[in-house]
């Protein structure tokens, strides 16, 4: 099971309301959960203010223009994020499934660096209210659409900020050399999760004891050079997180039920299948089926 503190009592939605915010008036922004599954493991920021002292938070940021939410989520986890000098610590609790191992060995101990975690979405059977694209046949069992939406205030209460949470998984060994990029080149953005690939195949394209890269001087200012980051435990990350945002300690305890969940439903199944007949297709088989009783219609 996931560790006893991951079930505190989750945030509520606010009611919704009406809003409206021209162009120059609002902007948006997205922020990631970034888990190891191997090692049950996700991304934990710190920073230090000289007010309230040390602080934790997930990767978030503003999107770039031009740029897909999502996209802006996964860049934002490799940009705002610099390794701490301690070492990742071990995770204590066993791990839900066998075939997920915590084989990890701990990181030399590095000096501090700017760098970040190379991330992709994780597509997970969250439950959502986005309807398919036409035609309406299919519906996918697994989604990688944001788990929670925030808006705060920026700029002394004259800005609207709209912040998507996703949440994501490291890269495999891989898919990290065809990402390499040179000092003045720009980000290059990560394949999707393969369709089809389940998260039992996921976990053994990792050799035991890998431990995801942190890429030297991703950072693009002066803040995110103060930034530290390292890989903790499921109910360490809540602990952080908990105390400064309860929204980020809830984007963690979803995405990690969101994985346990699809890891399950890969074991009872085999693998997740790529096409799920959709309402629309049940609501028209339905309706062929009582069609056919009416006409007297043999089965």
């Amino acid at each position: 099971m996931v560790p006893s503190s991951t079930q505190k009592e989750a945030p509520q939605s606010d009611t919704p309301t009406f809003a409206r915010y021209a162009t120059e008036d609002f902007v948006q922004g997205a922020g990631v959960a970034i888990f190891h599954i191997a090692s049950a493991r996700v991304v934990v920021c710190s920073a230090v203010d000289r007010r309230v002292g040390k602080y934790y938070f997930l990767p978030k940021g503003r999107r770039d223009a031009g740029e897909d939410t999502r996209a802006g989520a996964e860049r934002e986890g490799y940009e705002e994020v610099r390794r701490e000098q301690a070492c990742p610590q071990p995770n204590p609790h066993p791990h839900p499934y066998p075939a997920i191992t915590t084989q990890r060995k701990l990181a030399n101990k590095r000096p501090p660096a700017q760098s970040g975690y190379r991330n992709r979405v994780l597509p997970l059977p969250s439950p959502h209210h986005q309807p398919q694209a036409h035609p309406r046949l299919t519906a996918p069992p697994t989604t990688a659409e944001p788990i929670w939406i925030q808006l705060m205030p920026l700029a002394r209460n004259t800005k609207q900020y709209l912040l998507f949470w996703y949440i994501a998984e490291t890269l495999p060994p891989s898919a990290e050399g065809a990402l390499e990029t040179g000092p003045d080149e720009p980000y290059k953005t990560p394949p999707a999760y393969p369709a089809g690939l389940t998260l039992a195949e996921r976990v053994v394209q990792e050799p035991a004891g890998y431990e995801p890269r942190h890429h030297e001087g991703t950072g693009v200012d002066a803040e995110e050079a103060a930034y530290e980051s390292r890989l903790v435990g499921v109910e360490e990350a809540v602990g952080l997180l908990g105390g400064t945002d309860g929204v980020m300690a809830d984007v963690v305890r979803r995405g990690w039920e969101g994985i346990r969940l699809r890891w399950r439903m890969e074991e009872e199944g085999g693998e997740v299948p790529e096409r799920f007949e959709s309402p629309e297709q049940l609501a028209e088989a339905k309706r062929d089926t009582t069609l056919r009783s009416v006409r007297g219609e043999g089965s």
